[in-house]
C-alpha cells in the first residue's frame, strides 16, 4: 500500500490548477448541490421516498425492481454518485490549486463531508420511515451545505488585494448588516416551508404507506402552518424590496444590485406559485416549482450576501486608503479563459 501511495504522490505532485479551473469546479459542485435538492424533491413529491424501504440497498440487492417509486427512489441515489464526486474535487482540487488558499481548501472540504452526512442522514430517514423530523432535517442539511457551496464558489471567483479599487464601492455598514438579517429570515420562512410540507398531503409516501406527519392540532395543523409560514414569506418579500431599494439608493455595487433584483423577482413568482397552489389543494407540479424557485431565492440571497463583503475588512481598508492617501484594494474577479 505504501509503495503506491508514494508513486501516486510522484505522479500527481505536479499537477496544478489555476484560479480559473478551481472556480469552474467550484461552480460545477454548486450546480450539482443544488440539482441533488430538486431530484430529491421529486422523490418525495412523487410519493417514492419509500421507494426502497431499505438502505443502502433496495430490498436487499444493489438494484431496485421494476417499480416505478422504487426506480425513482434509487435513481436519486445514484445521482448522489456524480454529486460527490463534484464535491469531493472541489476539496482535492483546493488542494491543487496554484496559488494555494487556505480558505478554498477548509470551505471545499466541507461539501464532501456534507454529502456523507446526508447520506448517513437519507438512511435514518428511510430508516424512520419518512418521520416529518427526520426529513426537515434532510432538506435543513442541504440548504446548509449551499451556504458553504456559494461561498466556496464565490470566494474561489475573487481573488483577494489583486486590483485596485474605487474606495465607493465599498459596502457599507447598514447594507451589509441587513443582508445578513435577511438571510437569517430567508432561513426562517425556509423552515416554515418545510413545515408546512410536513403537515400537508405530500409527506413522501405513497397511498397506503403510514406516515407520520406534523400534527399537533389534527386537521387544523396544515392550515396554521401554512399561514404562518405565508405570514413570514411576507415579511422576508418586504424586507428584500427595502433592502433593494436601499442598495439602490445607497449605490451599492453592481453585482449586489442584480443579485437582489433577481431576489425579488423570485420571491413575487414564489408568492404567486404559492398562492395558486393553496388555491387548487397542493397539486405535485406546483409544489415542486415552489420548491425550486425557494432554493432559486436562497441562492441568491446568499449571493447578494458575498457581493456586499465582509464590512469590518472593507471599512478598514477605506480608512487605510483615507491615511495614506493611495488606492484601495478589494477582490477581483478571477479571468477565466476567454475573457
Amino acid at each position: 500500500m505504501r509503495p503506491r501511495l508514494k508513486r501516486l504522490r510522484e505522479r500527481t505532485n505536479g499537477y496544478t490548477v489555476t484560479p480559473a479551473q478551481y472556480a469552474l469546479v467550484a461552480y460545477t459542485a454548486l450546480g450539482a448541490l443544488t440539482l441533488i435538492v430538486l431530484t430529491g424533491a421529486a422523490v418525495r413529491l412523487t410519493g417514492s421516498g419509500l421507494g426502497c424501504p431499505t438502505w443502502p440497498k433496495c430490498y436487499g440487492n444493489v438494484y431496485p425492481p421494476l417499480n416505478t417509486h422504487a426506480v425513482i427512489e434509487f435513481s436519486n441515489r445514484l445521482i448522489t454518485v456524480p454529486v460527490s464526486i463534484a464535491a469531493g474535487l472541489a476539496w482535492l482540487l483546493a488542494l491543487r490549486r496554484r496559488p494555494y488558499r487556505r480558505d478554498l481548501v477548509w470551505l471545499g472540504a466541507l461539501l464532501p463531508l456534507g454529502v456523507i452526512g446526508q447520506a448517513v442522514l437519507g438512511g435514518f430517514t428511510v430508516r424512520g420511515a419518512l418521520d416529518y423530523g427526520w426529513v426537515m432535517g434532510h432538506f435543513a442539511l442541504s440548504m446548509l451545505i449551499l451556504v458553504a457551496a456559494v461561498v466556496l464558489a464565490w470566494r474561489a471567483s475573487h481573488e483577494p488585494d489583486e486590483v485596485d479599487a474605487d474606495p465607493a464601492a465599498a459596502t457599507d455598514r447598514t447594507l451589509v448588516w441587513s443582508l445578513r438579517g435577511l438571510i437569517a429570515l430567508g432561513a426562517l420562512t425556509i423552515f416554515a416551508g418545510t413545515a408546512a410540507t410536513a403537515a400537508g398531503p405530500h409527506a413522501g409516501g405513497s397511498p397506503g404507506q403510514k406516515i407520520n406527519r406534523l400534527d399537533f392540532d389534527g386537521r387544523g395543523t396544515m392550515d396554521f402552518v401554512i399561514h404562518r409560514h405565508a405570514e413570514i414569506a411576507l415579511v422576508f418579500s418586504l424586507a428584500a424590496v427595502a433592502i433593494w431599494w436601499l442598495a439602490r439608493r445607497r449605490s451599492a455595487n453592481p453585482m449586489l444590485q442584480r443579485s437582489l433584483t433577481l431576489l425579488c423577482v423570485l420571491l413575487a413568482l414564489q408568492g404567486a406559485v404559492g398562492l395558486d397552489q393553496y388555491e387548487t389543494h397542493l397539486p405535485t407540479e406546483l409544489v415542486w416549482v415552489h420548491v425550486g424557485l425557494a432554493c432559486g431565492a436562497w441562492l441568491s440571497v446568499l449571493w447578494a450576501a458575498c457581493a456586499a463583503g465582509p464590512v469590518r475588512a472593507r471599512e478598514g481598508a477605506i480608512s487605510a486608503q483615507r491615511r495614506r492617501g493611495g488606492h484601495l484594494t478589494a477582490q477581483a474577479p478571477v479571468k477565466f479563459p476567454g475573457n
